[in-house]
């Protein structure tokens, strides 16, 4: 069943995160989805620019509608990731998608507020939810390069001015995390004295961390011993600190990074092990099963495990 993230947010704020899934193939698709029923939990499919360009936007459609019937007790939310203007009026005009974000936190603060309330405008006339990011995170996503120097910390004062002039139904807050698999030296963590802030003076508005993935150390030693060349010292989020965050109103946890590294190790051991084979298929099956067990992980750090029956309920 597709809902909105609101219908989501409404459930789990204050009391656990949702987890935010980028995907991109059937595989990831398939994974995700048995994941994500054996845990119990509710999600969000997360398409972006790229995943809508690589795989096209209807297959990808297409294969979430098929999941959806495979699995039919699932509960989830379909959401654009950092998408511009463009994007979300797209997206919003198919009527497949429950949510999307629009990222104009490149601009300044006044004409980020005015594409956001656009983009507001539109996607609530057709009860489409609306992700809007202030601050900027520093690294690398898809298209999205924003280089240290520039990531800047979202300011709770200007979250507050923000969310009363755009009336964007959550924000994507810069709380100290960066995209990709290069996030933390030493260590450094979350900023949680804005989380508390941010929460402190919008009382209720869900907060959406990204760049949350974990970057596990021992996904990529693997990785590298099997062939890879990744930089050991990457670090990622503390996973212990998800639920915390979430007690304090962060309510949906963006991860990618780490799902393109259990596939990234699936298919490089496999190939390594077996270099006489060239289907693609066994380590696919491999990585559905892998893929599955990692979101079921993930869930249960963020506190969304056995939470199935409350969404339902609430819906």
């Amino acid at each position: 069943m597709i809902v909105t993230t609101q219908q989501l947010y409404k459930v789990a704020y204050g009391k656990f995160a949702v987890g935010a899934y980028n995907v991109n193939n059937m595989e990831q698709i398939l994974g995700l989805f048995r994941g994500n029923m054996l845990s119990k939990a509710p999600f969000i499919i997360q398409l972006s620019k790229g995943a809508r360009k690589y795989a096209h936007k209807r297959m990808l459609e297409a294969l979430i509608r098929t999941a959806e019937q495979i699995f039919p007790e699932s509960v989830f939310a379909v959401h654009l990731d950092h998408g511009d203007e463009e994007a979300c009026y797209d997206c919003i005009a198919s009527g497949f998608y429950s949510s999307v974000m629009i990222d104009a936190s490149h601009e300044s603060f006044e004409e980020n507020a005015a594409i956001t309330k656009r983009v507001v405008d539109r996607a609530h006339q057709k009860g489409v939810s609306v992700e809007a990011e202030l601050g900027q995170l520093g690294g690398v996503e898809e298209d999205i390069k924003v280089d240290e120097g520039h990531a800047s910390l979202t300011n709770p004062q200007e979250a507050v001015k923000f969310v009363h002039e755009t009336g964007c139904d959550s924000l994507a807050a810069a709380i100290g995390t960066s995209h990709g698999a290069y996030k933390f030296k030493g260590k450094q963590g979350l900023h949680f004295d804005v989380i508390e802030e941010i929460q402190k003076l919008l009382p209720g508005t869900p907060i959406v961390m990204h760049g949350s993935s974990s970057v596990p150390i021992e996904e990529v030693e693997r990785i590298n011993a099997a062939g890879g060349k990744l930089d050991p010292s990457a670090r990622g989020v503390n996973e212990n600190e998800y639920l915390p965050a979430a007690k304090l109103g962060v309510t949906k946890v963006n991860i990618d990074t780490d799902g393109r590294l259990v596939w990234t190790r699936v298919h490089r051991e496999f190939f390594r092990d077996h270099p006489e084979q060239f289907d693609f298929r066994p380590p696919g099956k491999i990585f559905v099963e892998e893929y599955a067990n990692f979101i079921a992980h993930k869930n249960e750090k963020l506190g969304s495990a056995g939470q199935l029956e409350a969404i339902r309920a609430s819906l």
